[in-house]
């Protein structure tokens, strides 16, 4: 019998963002992505989402490396975070590891890692792990799939992909190795991007945006042009730069991380244009404003992103006015649509001239949708099929997907964030599970827990009161108060016979307790929580935090 083989989610399953999982070999583990997630509206306060790490923690004398498929946030982001407590080396593509580099070293946790670049369809040995790193095409260069080469068959990861027949770098989605390892032994395991399972058709090439962005440039040759895509959309950026440049413009870049991933690019030959067609973002002002393209960071709304800050009137460099255009050249993320409202209106109302994906096709996603995940599967052949990489909707699609495709409902593993599921000789099945909820980042406080979110969401959508009353415990008697303090509640100048019936209902309570025999500070800051809550629930429907502040002399 061949040795089992086990496979630990611990983010992305359910959801987009997290991506994490785990592959366990002998005693050794082997980590895919470490990725983070933006915070929905909801998680008040929170900068980011991050996987629960318990279980590496706990194994981290087993941790031989993490192998990144792309450099997206959602993959790599994570790392910096997980470095802080773990070392262990990363492989993936150089511009892989330069974009997750840009966010260790900020961290200062380079020390921690070593970065180890691999080329297109290498094969390599990482401890016990046999790994094979498949060029796939998608919204970021020099993105792979891995085939896990392992006693159990091929395990294959997709990565995140698309099927797209004419890329900017002409470096395609390998099907032809895919095709051999499937007509080979085989593909044991097909782990599927889920993403865009729900989206009919195929996926629209990345060069049609180039056509779109080509023709808006020659429809506005008298406005300054602001782009705003994802620092790490490199070919966008290249695409954007291409068609300013072949306009009469230079080129500027605006943004921390537009900066940083533009330089890697170049570093790289990634982005191939001249060097006197980029200039500081300083100099733009020496230029006329129908000779300037600037390239932003901000297409998804972020607070203190640099296209925020334009659309706020606050950024440095860079003041909006009637005579700009400005070009999303993004969707938004599901969760993010309102701060990207935000930031459209902002622009609008300084006067600038706005164009989004719901305007003109200035986006083409980076994921599969029908079409090609079913060609994906034709090719692939797999004998057993978990779908990741989306929220449940997406993963149950994509299930669909595969049986239309010939994969057997009894073949099929739908898995949520802590399965863990175990490869045998007799197949695959569910084998326990694991700590996955989420680590809430909360600026440099770290995680906050769900305590603490909790409060904040009934502060957010109840408000506080605070009751403070003072008591001599000797005498048992009330000396001042109770003082009701509300934020959030009532508006309390207007309410003042509904807090003056609550300060009476409270003193009741306090007194009543008193003479009881109650002496205990703890014991009487629980009645006046109890009999402020039940009024305050009562007479209002209504349930706010209650502090209670019993002070003694």
């Amino acid at each position: 019998m061949a040795a089992p083989v086990r496979i630990i989610f611990l983010g992305g399953l359910g959801e987009i963002g997290r991506n994490c999982m785990a592959i366990e070999q002998g005693d050794r583990l082997l980590l895919i992505d470490c990725g983070l997630m933006f915070p929905d509206a909801d998680m008040h306060g929170i900068d980011l989402v991050l996987p629960d790490f318990t279980y590496l923690r706990d194994n981290a004398h087993r941790i031989e490396a993490c192998v990144a498929t792309h450099g997206h946030e959602d993959h790599v982001g994570g790392l910096q975070f997980l470095l802080r407590e773990l070392s262990f080396p990363i492989y993936g593509s150089p511009v892989t590891l330069g974009l997750a580099r840009n966010r260790i070293q900020e961290a200062g946790l380079l020390g921690k890692t070593e970065l180890i670049p691999v080329v297109d369809n290498e094969r390599r040995r990482i401890g016990p792990f046999d790994v094979e790193f498949i060029p796939v095409t998608h919204s970021v260069p020099f993105a792979h799939a891995i085939a896990l080469h392992t006693p159990q068959g091929v395990i294959l990861h997709s990565g995140d992909f698309k099927i797209d027949l004419t890329p900017v770098d002409d470096r395609r989605t390998d099907l032809a190795r895919l095709g051999a390892l499937a007509a080979g032994d085989g593909i044991r395991l097909l782990m599927l991007d889920s993403t865009n399972a729900e989206e009919r058709g195929s996926a629209p090439s990345e060069r049609s945006v180039g056509v779109v962005l080509r023709q808006l440039f020659a429809e506005h040759k008298t406005e300054r042009i602001i782009t705003a895509s994802f620092a790490s959309h490199i070919h966008r950026v290249q695409q954007i730069a291409e068609a300013a440049i072949d306009a009469g413009r230079v080129v500027a870049t605006l943004g921390r991380s537009m900066i940083n991933n533009v330089r890697m690019a170049r570093d790289l030959g990634i982005i191939k244009l001249p060097d006197h067609a980029f200039v500081n973002i300083e100099e733009i002002d020496n230029y006329p404003p129908e000779k300037v393209c600037v390239i932003s960071t901000g297409s998804q709304g972020e607070p203190m992103a640099a296209l925020s800050l334009l659309a706020r009137g606050d950024n440095k460099f860079v003041k909006i006015g009637p005579k700009d255009l400005v070009i999303f050249s993004s969707h938004a993320i599901p969760g993010n649509e309102s701060n990207v409202n935000r930031v459209i209106d902002g622009l609008l109302r300084a006067g600038a001239d706005v164009v989004h994906s719901g305007i003109a096709d200035v986006h083409a996603t980076g994921h599969a949708q029908a079409e090609d995940l079913k060609m994906y599967l034709s090719i692939t052949e797999p004998e057993w099929f978990v779908p990741i990489h989306g929220e449940y909707h997406h993963m149950v699609a994509n299930t669909r997907h595969a049986r239309t495709m010939g994969v057997p409902d009894s073949r099929i593993v739908l898995c949520e964030d802590g399965d863990v599921i175990e490869i045998t000789d007799n197949g695959i099945e569910l084998a326990g599970r694991v700590p996955a909820g989420m680590l809430y980042v909360d600026g440099i406080v770290g995680d906050v827990g769900q305590g603490v979110l909790r409060d904040r969401k009934v502060l957010a959508e109840e408000g506080v009161v605070v009751v403070v009353v003072t008591v001599d415990i000797d005498a048992g008697r009330v000396l001042v108060g109770p003082e009701i303090i509300t934020r959030g509640w009532v508006y309390a100048p207007e309410a003042e016979d509904l807090i003056d019936e609550g300060v009476a209902t409270v003193a009741k309570a306090v007194e009543k307790a008193l003479k009881a025999g109650t002496r205990d500070v703890d014991a009487l800051e629980k009645e006046v929580r109890r009999a402020a809550g039940k009024f305050v629930s009562e007479r209002t429907k209504r349930r706010p935090m209650i502090v209670p502040i019993v002070m003694e002399t």
